[in-house]
C-alpha cells in the first residue's frame, strides 16, 4: 500500500471508517515531523522522535519499528491545557462533489486526521457546525475528559453531519457576525473548514470578529479542481447548492470570465485575511490529505 501521506480522499473513503483515516493519515505525518517542544496541533508537534545514544531501548517502539524499520522513541504524554475548537461549514455547498470525492467527506477525513492528533497530545478538542445561519455544538468537551472520549464524540458528530441550506447569517450594525457560543476569553486554536464561498463578506466578517491574541485561527478552505480551473467543455447545467437555483450555459464561452472572477476573488480573500493571527490553508480535493497537512504543521514549526 502506497504511504498514508499520499493516500488521496477517493482512497481513504473506500474504507468507510473514519478513526481508521484519520489515524492513517496521522501516524505518517507523525513520522515526518519533530519537534523540541509542543503547545498544539496548529504550531508544533511532537510525539516519536529518533532513539539516541544513551536512550533506554525499552523505550523504543517496536511495534513501530517492526512496520518502518525505524528505532523510534515514543515520547511521554502530558495532561494539555491547549484548547483546540473545530467549526465545520455545513451549507449546501459542501455537498459539491468531483471524482466521486464531496467537499464534506474531504472536511470529514481533514478533521478526523486533526482531532486524531489532539486526541495522542491530549489537547482538549470540540467540534461546532454552522448551518442555515445557526451554530450547533456537536461535542464539546472539559478538562475531566479523557482524550479517547473527547475523540470518540468528535468521530461520532462527524459521522453524522449533513450539508445543506444557505448561509443566512446576518451582521450587526458594525458589520460584525457574532456567535456567542465561539467567543471565548481563554487562549484557544480555532479551526474552520468551508469551501469559504461566500454570497457577500459573511466568512470575513466572522472571522474578522473572532481575531484576537489569544486566539489563533486556521481558516482551510476546501476547493475543487473545476472550481478554481473550469476546464468543462460544452453545455451545462449548473445549480447552486444553496439556493438551487439553475443555470444552463456553454461551459467553453464563460470559461475565461469565469477563471478570472475565481482568480480575483481567492486573491482577495487571500489578501483579506492578512491578519494577526490568522492563517489560511488552501487545499484542493484532489489533493492527500496528509500531504496538505504535512505541508501546513512544518511551515507553522518553521
Amino acid at each position: 500500500m502506497a504511504k498514508s501521506i499520499g493516500l488521496l480522499a477517493s482512497q481513504l473513503i473506500k474504507l468507510k471508517n473514519l478513526q481508521l483515516t484519520g489515524k492513517l493519515v496521522s501516524e505518517e505525518l507523525m513520522l515526518g515531523i519533530h519537534a523540541s517542544k509542543r503547545s498544539g496541533i496548529g504550531v508544533e508537534f511532537e510525539q516519536y522522535r529518533h532513539y539516541e545514544p544513551g536512550d533506554d531501548p525499552k523505550r523504543i517502539d517496536w511495534k513501530l519499528f517492526a512496520r518502518t524499520d525505524k528505532h523510534l522513541i515514543r515520547e511521554s504524554s502530558t495532561e494539555s491545557d491547549k484548547q483546540v475548537r473545530f467549526v465545520l461549514d455545513l451549507s449546501g455547498s459542501m455537498n459539491y462533489a468531483e471524482n466521486g470525492v464531496s467537499r464534506l467527506q474531504y472536511a470529514q477525513i481533514l478533521l478526523a486526521s486533526l482531532s486524531y492528533l489532539c486526541y495522542i497530545q491530549n489537547d482538549q478538542m470540540s467540534l461546532y457546525t454552522l448551518k442555515d445561519g445557526a451554530i450547533q455544538t456537536i461535542s464539546a468537551t472539559g478538562t475531566s475528559s479523557s482524550g479517547k472520549q473527547a475523540f470518540q464524540k468528535m468521530l461520532v458528530g462527524l459521522e453524522k453531519t449533513v450539508a445543506n441550506g444557505p448561509w443566512r447569517r446576518e451582521a450587526d450594525s458594525d458589520g460584525n457576525i457574532k456567535f456567542p457560543e465561539l467567543q471565548s476569553k481563554k487562549k484557544e486554536q480555532l479551526i474552520f473548514v468551508s469551501d469559504f464561498l461566500q454570497a457577500q463578506d459573511e466568512w470575513l466578517n466572522l472571522i474578522r470578529s473572532l481575531a484576537s491574541p489569544y486566539r489563533e485561527i486556521v481558516v482551510f478552505q476546501i476547493l475543487g479542481d473545476q472550481e478554481v480551473d473550469f476546464n468543462l467543455e460544452g453545455f451545462y447545467r449548473f445549480k447552486d447548492l444553496e439556493t438551487g437555483r439553475e443555470l444552463e450555459l456553454d461551459a467553453g464561452s464563460v470559461r475565461e470570465k469565469f477563471r478570472e472572477s475565481a482568480d480575483l476573488y481567492l486573491q482577495q480573500l487571500k489578501e483579506a485575511l492578512q491578519i494577526p493571527h490568522v492563517s489560511l490553508v488552501r487545499a484542493r480535493m484532489s489533493d492527500p490529505i496528509g500531504m496538505v497537512l504535512k505541508a501546513f504543521l512544518t511551515k507553522r514549526k518553521g
